[in-house]
């Protein structure tokens, strides 16, 4: 939802990039934005913040909690983060849109629909109600087996996953989309599109200029966290220290 039509059709030309995206609806005011979302539900609305006849924080005021989508605000204006956040925004994305972070922030979306409609509330989803616990190698003729509790992070390789344990490495042939549903949520979370990480293993972080942030690992591993994942990682963490 956008009053600009040029902004408008550089949204839906991101989108056809995305085939499982599918369009329900688009609007150039609040009012018409409202009324279509509540006539024909969807999963995810990318709505901007400055509208006519009504602004996007009014719009999702209008939606009882359980019928709001997911949203990801798109706009011109870097003042009402704070706010967005406070409505449960999956992500805010300043215009001009750069196109790896919008494909960052859709990512996040699949996760979270996958989520939602699975019954669960958390940024890794389960997969037939198990999490995985061990992780089998193969080399050659070789398997080797590694606990979920020795890794301490994971990043993407291609169709591949990349296993860190105590500075090796362990190549494991699952995708990390495929991994981010059988992990545990209480032990791992998203840090960026192409890592994981095990909660205990944050030794540390740090802001950087760009709204990204550089966590640091327990034995000194650094690893940079994309700016969708930034909040959702803070609040775990804050959740683990006040158990701890």
């Amino acid at each position: 939802m956008d009053d600009e039509p040029l902004a408008r059709s550089g949204v839906l030309a991101r989108l056809t990039r995305h085939p499982d995206m599918h369009l329900v609806g688009e609007y150039a005011d609040g009012k018409a934005a409202l009324d279509g979302i509540l006539n024909t539900p969807s999963d995810l609305v990318l709505l901007d913040i400055q509208m006519p006849n009504l602004d996007g924080f009014g719009l999702l005021d209008e939606i009882p909690q359980e019928r709001r989508p997911l949203v990801i605000f798109l706009t011109a204006h870097d003042n009402f983060a704070v706010r967005a956040f406070d409505l449960k925004a999956l992500d805010y994305i300043l215009k001009p849109i750069d196109d790896d972070r919008f494909s960052e922030s859709l990512d996040r979306a699949r996760e979270a629909i996958a989520s939602r409609h699975h019954g669960g509330a958390t940024t890794l989803d389960l997969s037939e109600g198990r999490h995985r616990r061990r992780f089998s190698i193969r080399t050659g003729r070789r398997v080797t087996f590694i606990d979920s509790a020795d890794v301490e992070w994971i990043e993407a390789s291609g169709d591949y996953a990349i296993l860190h344990c105590h500075r090796k490495e362990h190549l494991l042939r699952e995708s990390l989309a495929d991994l981010a549903k059988r992990l545990d949520p209480a032990m791992f979370i998203r840090a960026h599109r192409s890592t994981i990480v095990r909660l205990d293993c944050v030794a540390e972080m740090q802001a950087l200029p760009n709204r990204d942030a550089l966590i640091r690992l327990r034995d000194g591993t650094p690893l940079r966290v994309s700016r969708t994942y930034i909040a959702n990682l803070l609040e775990r963490l804050h959740e683990r220290s006040i158990r701890s």
